[in-house]
């Protein structure tokens, strides 16, 4: 297999949790690959923020969109060739905030893709603002005094969208989430892996996260288990939350067809107009 890096310089932050969301990325690729997947079946798109500069780092097709649309290009990219093994990258901000209705419309239609949630609790590329996600009391650059919103809970949120395979991994455990990653690729609907990860300059969470993540034991067979397991005050559970095979929106679309393999030549086009 080619090498996925690129000869773009990496501009995160020293230390930033995006690092090792990028290392599983490769990991898990690699994986799918070894599994017989085409590297040319998997695209990928992004939003703005710091997690977008992903795309500068992986040597993968797809789109590099706009502030909150990574989630909508990359359904049109499953309905325009369902081939395709399709995964987006989007901030906690950028698919929850700017992109939350193209996410949770997503999640609702049980679109074939899968979402990489980078949960830092703020807008680190412009240097720390509160997010949707950011905790109550979070002092940033706009909320200097603490946060006074209460934030979205991102796995029960994507729960009660539609989301049917739901999971939870931590940017310090790469191994951990690179198994999540490949899941999640290889699951049929929509795929959530919140992912947590500090950001080192505005919301350094290492310490805490550190002392508060748990392994969940089991996938639980139950919706409320897992709201109340992803909700959890104490503990920060990593693992699959939720697994279920539903419907998928584009075979319930077209069935088996492929716009992009079945559309017709540019001569043919021709000989219907001609008629």
């Amino acid at each position: 297999m080619r090498e996925l890096g690129t000869h773009k310089e990496n501009t995160w932050c020293s230390g930033c949790g995006n690092f090792g969301i990028l290392t599983a990325v490769k990991k898990a690729i690699t994986a799918l690959v070894e599994d017989n997947i085409k590297l040319s079946n998997i695209a990928i798109t992004c939003g703005i923020g710091c997690h977008g500069k992903i795309f500068d780092y992986l040597a993968l097709s797809g789109i590099y969109g706009l502030h909150g649309r990574g989630t909508a290009t990359a359904q049109g990219l499953k309905l325009a060739n369902p081939k395709l093994h399709v995964i987006s990258f989007g901030g906690d901000g950028d698919s929850l905030g700017e992109g939350l209705e193209h996410t949770l419309f997503a999640a609702k239609r049980n679109m074939d893709i899968t979402l990489i949630l980078f949960n830092n609790g703020t807008y680190g590329l412009t240097t720390g603002q509160f997010s949707p996600l950011s905790n109550n009391g979070y002092k940033g650059l706009s909320t200097p005094l603490g946060n006074i919103e209460r934030p979205f809970r991102a796995i029960p949120l994507l729960l009660e969208a539609g989301a049917s395979f739901v999971a939870r991994g931590y940017s310090a455990k790469i191994d951990h989430l690179a198994s999540l990653i490949q899941q999640a690729v290889l699951h049929k609907g929509f795929s959530l892996i919140e992912v947590m990860q500090p950001c080192v300059s505005y919301n350094n969470t290492y310490a805490d996260l550190n002392n508060r993540v748990k392994m969940l034991e089991i996938t639980p067979n139950e919706i409320t288990q897992s709201v109340k397991l992803a909700a959890d005050p104490e503990h920060v559970y990593l693992g699959i939350f939720y697994r279920q095979l539903l419907p998928v929106y584009h075979e319930e679309l077209y069935q088996n067809a492929n716009p992009v393999l079945d559309s017709l030549s540019h001569q043919q086009r021709l000989e219907l107009l001609s008629k």
